[in-house]
């Protein structure tokens, strides 16, 4: 189980484009990262990094807890991106079960996590039918029915009211306190304590 993240001296590049240099921190269970920067500096690039979908030019991304990177991407993390990833013709029922299901979850976690995001009367609506906050909603409900320790969100709150920030704000909040670990690309604050790392400064 993954009990701590470890960035060193990373360099992610695009085209012939540096986008960071150098950039080092940690992350222990508990504990929640903010990444700020101007857009385009490379936020959602180092989330993608963490997670294994884009290459260092240099430097590492380690695990605390699993020697392995490989499995602990495959069975410890989750990665939430700016876009939600669902299919506008399917119903919210069948995207958070594929979702869960894939991750391991099972089918009273699916339940929970639809109560925890108050999903009942959205489940069996097609995806293209709702409103931004709702799809978003969504696809943030993958976090609980499939729990894992390494929450990897970018802009998670965006499409969000004041609300629904405040109740994911909850859901983070249990998360930390289980020992869970958050790694967030924001414009806004986090509505949890959190240590910021701008990138790009």
């Amino acid at each position: 189980m993954i009990s701590g993240l470890l960035v060193d001296n990373l360099t992610i590049r695009r085209g012939e484009r540096t986008l960071f240099s150098g950039l080092g921190f940690s992350a222990a269970a508990g504990e929640a990262v903010a990444l700020t920067g101007r857009n385009g500096a490379g936020k959602t690039s180092l989330l993608r990094a963490v997670a294994g979908l884009l290459r260092p030019a240099a430097g590492e991304v380690r695990f605390a807890g699993v020697e392995d990177a490989g499995e602990a991407r495959a069975r410890g993390l989750h990665l939430i991106g700016h876009h939600d990833g669902l299919k506008g013709g399917r119903t919210a029922r069948e995207e958070l079960t594929f979702a869960a299901r894939w991750s391991g979850g099972t089918a009273a976690d699916i339940d929970a996590a639809a109560r925890a995001l108050d999903l009942g009367r959205l489940l069996d609506l097609e995806v293209r039918k709702l409103s931004a906050g709702q799809r978003r909603r969504v696809a943030l409900a993958r976090l609980v029915a499939a729990p894992r320790p390494l929450w990897l969100l970018d802009e998670p709150l965006a499409p969000l009211d004041s609300l629904w920030r405040q109740r994911i704000g909850e859901v983070i909040a249990g998360h930390l306190a289980g020992g869970g670990i958050l790694l967030a690309a924001v414009h806004d604050p986090l509505p949890v304590a959190a240590r910021t790392v701008e990138i790009g400064a």
